[in-house]
């Protein structure tokens, strides 16, 4: 081929990625779901998992899912060493506030030292902290990462699920809503 022909073709290679590279953009933007961290849960509509662990704060002191029936819950999974659960932090503790529903901690596989010094830097929402260090209760919840957060009703019932950092947002279009729709007749069967 002649030096006319090969500068023809020269920038061929560079199109044909640029192509391909504009394809594989297009394909994840497309993709996108705004609903990302509202993962489906298996145990949405049905019965929590049955529990018995030690209060951080009282580690003689069992806590169990029978004890929480009678009224709605919302259990926080968290641990000193998650960045996620400090940037959701301040969310969670404004909700905790406003006192509408007990907010539980669940503290998932870490060290009891660790996680009394993070509550104590960063204040403890909780009405209770459970502690889970080895993470085996956390599988019959299909824990696999924290922050996740979970709306359980007054029969003990998982209503709502939010996996990753909650935001303000996250409350008031998700958590707010689930929780309202457990205080109106009828609306639960």
């Amino acid at each position: 081929m002649s030096a006319t022909g090969n500068r023809k073709f020269r920038w061929l290679p560079l199109a044909v990625f640029g192509a391909i590279a504009a394809l594989l953009a297009a394909g994840v933007w497309m993709s996108r779901d705004p609903d990302r961290d509202a993962l489906p849960s298996p145990l949405i509509g049905r019965p929590a998992p049955q529990f018995e662990l030690p209060v951080l704060h009282e580690p003689d002191r069992l806590l169990g899912s029978e004890q929480l029936l009678g009224a709605p819950y919302v259990l926080n999974v968290w641990g000193s060493w998650c960045p996620g659960c400090r940037e959701e932090h301040g969310v969670l503790t404004r909700f905790a506030e406003a006192r509408r529903v007990r907010v539980i901690g669940y503290n998932w596989k870490d060290e009891r030292a660790d996680a009394l010094r993070w509550l104590e830097q960063f204040g403890n929402p909780y009405w209770a902290v459970l502690v889970d260090y080895e993470g085996h209760g956390a599988i019959e919840w299909g824990i696999y990462g924290a922050p996740e957060t979970f709306l359980v009703d007054a029969a003990g019932i998982v209503r709502w699920k939010h996996v990753g950092p909650m935001t303000d947002d996250d409350i008031r279009e998700g958590l707010v809503p689930a929780l309202e729709a457990l205080q109106t007749p009828g609306a639960r069967e």
